[in-house]
């Protein structure tokens, strides 16, 4: 997958339409210069698969499976750890927990109550 970066090159070419900007695609085509990448585009309110030719300029490797294959390996050492000392281990990523509560206390500063102001109707 790559991300499309619509930045303005230092040389002559084309530059992606401004609705491509920031999309991450699947590349389908590698040709001299350019790269072809199938992209989804919102139009109305059906999504479409558009297949775009874009410079190599406008476009960047994805970073959002390396965490995933980084994971995946860390998970096997885990897993193989686990299984040598007979230990079960659950590798599944557990979701963050809310803070718990606290006060904000500032240095010399009082606490100060805030309230509406009654409305008064002058005639």
């Amino acid at each position: 997958s790559s991300g499309i970066n619509a930045e303005w090159p230092l040389r002559p070419g084309g530059m992606p339409h401004k609705v491509y900007h920031g999309k991450t695609g699947r590349v389908y085509n590698v040709t001299k210069r350019a790269v072809g990448v199938i992209v989804n585009k919102r139009v109305r309110g059906s999504i479409l698969a558009k297949k775009i030719n874009l410079r190599v300029e406008h476009i960047s490797h994805s970073k959002c499976r390396d965490d995933f294959l980084n994971r995946v390996v860390k998970n096997e050492l885990v897993k193989k750890e686990a299984k040598a000392s007979g230990v079960f281990v659950c590798t599944r990523r557990a979701p963050v927990n809310p803070r718990s509560a606290h006060t904000v206390k500032g240095k010399g500063i009082s606490v100060e109550e805030v309230c509406p102001i009654r409305y008064e109707f002058i005639a």
